[in-house]
This record gives structure tokens, sequence and C-alpha cells, in this order.
């Protein structure tokens, strides 16, 4: 049995069509990288999953660790064991980093556990220690986004959603945050990560998936991936010889036909 499993969703924006006959079987204790270019899908997968479309999926089922999920409330889903990051952070500006950790854990009474995350998450983003009586408005970007990944842990969560973590950030920001998440992965979480960077997706994911105009066209190991031509090519910035295009043009036909 799967750990999270989506099977042939459809999901609409009123008349626009945007995710086709989606599937994904993600396997517990992993990190699953979902990559593509802006507007094919992605972060769509997991606003839908997430309950934060109405109405949607409009076909297909969802289901989490053997249970049917689909089209329940997001915080069903939080008390299940799911958080979710998504792009732009949407911390609590006007609230204190301790405070916005505080809302992450809104649903448990376990004052020993909720005790032992903030140690852990001050563990992972030792500068939100450092700022927790800081209004969180004031953080810098990369701060932000420590904090908004510190927020969905306290929830103490089975399975974390990543949306465009690096997304705005320096290079630098951008291998210090995807390395606290591999870290969190190893401790136990299954990461399901949305990111427009491949290149440092695939270096901490052991499956990758490549959406499309709202379909999967290309799923494999990470490792396997980082060395597929065509990946290299329009998702890593590696340019090809004219021939070595020419080949995976016919290869990329024969495969999907």
């Amino acid at each position: 049995m799967a750990f999270l499993e989506i099977k042939n969703i459809e999901t609409f924006y009123g008349l626009i069509y945007a995710l086709r006959g989606v599937s994904l079987s993600l396997e517990e204790g992993t990190i699953t990288a979902i990559l593509g270019n802006n507007g094919a899908g992605k972060s769509t997968i997991l606003k839908t999953v997430m309950g934060l479309i109405e109405d949607q999926p409009d076909k297909g089922t969802i289901e989490f660790m053997g249970k049917r999920i689909d089209r329940k409330d997001p915080e069903q889903l939080v008390r299940l064991g799911i958080s979710y990051v998504p792009e732009g952070r949407e911390i609590f500006d006007e609230l204190t980093v301790r405070e916005n950790l505080l809302m992450g854990a809104y649903c448990r009474h376990d004052r020993a556990g909720i005790k032992q995350d903030f140690t852990r998450i001050y563990g992972y983003f030792s500068v939100l220690e450092e700022r927790e009586g800081q209004l969180a408005g004031t953080l810098s970007g990369g701060e932000q986004q420590m904090l908004a990944i510190g927020r969905a842990l306290m929830n103490g969560p089975k399975l974390l959603f990543l949306d465009e973590p690096s997304l705005g950030l320096s290079p630098i920001l951008v291998k210090e945050i995807f390395a606290i998440i591999k870290k969190i992965n190893e401790e136990g979480i299954t990461i399901l990560l949305v990111e427009q960077n491949a290149r440092m997706a695939l270096k901490i994911a052991h499956v990758g998936l490549i959406l499309e105009n709202g379909r999967f066209v290309m799923k494999g190991k990470a490792a396997d991936l980082m060395e597929d031509e065509d990946v290299k090519e329009f998702y890593l910035g590696v340019k090809q010889t004219e021939s070595a295009k020419g080949y995976q043009r016919w290869k990329r036909q024969k495969r999907w036909r």
C-alpha cells in the first residue's frame, strides 16, 4: 500500500483544465520531486490534495495511509498528519516568530511534544531561536522560508508538502534550505516537493516526476533523471550537440507512443 496514492485526478479552475488524469504514488520515508515549468500544474496538485480548491478534484481519488481524503477540509488533513508549506510562505507578519510556530501546533495538546519540537526546529534553524520575539514580517526572505517550514513541522506531520521552497532565495540560502529538507526526511518525514530548481530538487530526491500541461510525461529515480539528456537540456540547462538533440527527439517520440 502506497503512503499517498493519487489516482487519475482531474482539476479545473473554472473552465481551465489544470490537471488531466494525474496519478502519483508516494512511498513512506521518501522525497518525491515534481518538476515542471510555470503553469504546468505543479502547485495545483498540492492544492488539490490539501482541499484548497473548492469542489476539486472533479474526478479521481486520493488516499492517505489507505483512507480516502479527496475533498476533505484542510483542517481534517492537518489533523491526519499532512502539513503544507505554500509558495510565498504566507506567514503571519504581525505575529512573532514564536507565535507563528505555535500557530502550526494549534491542533496539538501534548505540551511536552510541542516543547520538544521547538527544540528540534531551533536545531534546524538557529536564527529562528535568535529572533523568536521578533515580528515575522521583519525577517529576511530566507528567514521567512525557514519559519514557514518550521511552522509546518510544528504539526508533527507524517507527510510534508513543500511548494517552491527555493523561490526568491540566494544560491547560498537555497543550499542551506535543501540540506535541512534532506535532514528532515532522514529523520522520518515523507516529503512531496514541488520545485523549479530541478538540479537541487533531484540532488536530494529519491524519485522525480516531470509535469507538462497538467500531465506527467516522465518519471524515474532522481539519479537517473539527472543523467537523462532531455532533462539535462530542458530542466538543467545543459546544452546538447545537434546530433544528440536529434537522437533524443527520436527516443522521446518512441517513448510516448
